[in-house]
């Protein structure tokens, strides 16, 4: 091989070795997504404007305030709900799905009487008996009783649907147990069906067996507000307080039956 220039030289000796650290990339900061504008249905936000009287901005202003009372009752803020809906309510009475979101969220905020003035307009208006429940409800919680029947009363004649009337039934049979009239109470149940043995049951039946359970059970009949019971927490576990309304009578919730799978049997033939 042919001399080089670096031939028969010591190379220099090598640097000590410093590690190099290379800037990491941070996490990518997440993207705050757009808050969603709330927004009214056109059509209650037409019927505010067509029954607003004053100027263009006051009348904006109105479907503004309703749809922050729709917001707050949706994020369970209820008082403020209230508080705008009645601004609204005030200023446009004869607009049903004012009257309705402000009574609903009177109702869920313990404000009875008020809950019932808004609810009543709400049938008033429309003739739908939807609310009447909970108008029997207020009139329960304000210990008129002579009002929940009258109202009870009405709900039969105007033709509800089948959810609407059990509810009412329920309301009227707890009334009457406030009054210690538990016969009566029980009898009115049992007519709508809050003894019969389901497979699938509905909502509505699931509401019916809590109710007589617990009209059995004010009344002393145990072993009829355990078995109740026990339907109850078979058909929906997490209904309302039934496993533990259950476990103070001394009693738990059999398992859920499951459905044995049967072959069928050749029959033989004997000679």
């Amino acid at each position: 091989m042919e001399v080089t220039p670096s031939s028969g030289r010591t190379p220099d000796p090598l640097a000590q070795w410093v590690e190099e650290v290379r800037p990491t990339r941070g996490a990518p900061v997440p993207k705050v997504k757009a808050k969603v504008k709330y927004a009214l249905p056109g059509d209650v936000a037409a019927d505010i404007r067509k029954a607003f009287i004053g100027t263009a901005y006051m009348r904006e202003k109105m479907v503004l305030t309703l749809t922050r009372a729709a917001e707050a009752y949706d994020r369970h803020r209820y008082e403020e709900a209230l508080r705008l809906g009645r601004v609204v309510a005030d200023a446009v009475p004869g607009v049903a799905p004012v009257r309705e979101l402000t009574g609903l969220a009177a109702y869920r905020a313990d404000r009875w009487s008020m809950a019932k003035i808004h609810l009543r307009a709400h049938f008033t208006i429309t003739g739908d008996p939807e609310h009447l429940p909970l108008v029997m409800d207020c009139d329960r919680a304000n210990r008129r009783y002579r009002a929940v029947e009258k109202t009870f009363a009405e709900l039969e004649e105007s033709e509800p649907t089948a959810e609407v009337l059990v509810e009412g039934r329920i309301v009227m049979a707890s009334a009457w147990a406030d009054q210690r009239m538990y016969h009566e109470a029980i009898e009115l149940l049992t007519k709508a069906g809050g003894t019969k043995q389901l497979r699938n049951p509905s909502f509505r039946h699931v509401r019916l067996w809590y109710a007589l359970a617990d009209v059995f059970d004010r009344a002393g009949d145990t072993v009829s507000a355990r078995e109740l019971f026990a339907r109850v927490v078979i058909a929906e576990p997490d209904a309302y307080d039934a496993q533990s309304r259950l476990a103070d009578l001394g009693a738990t919730a059999p398992p859920k039956n499951r459905k044995r799978r049967t072959t069928p049997v050749s029959k033989k033939k004997v000679d």
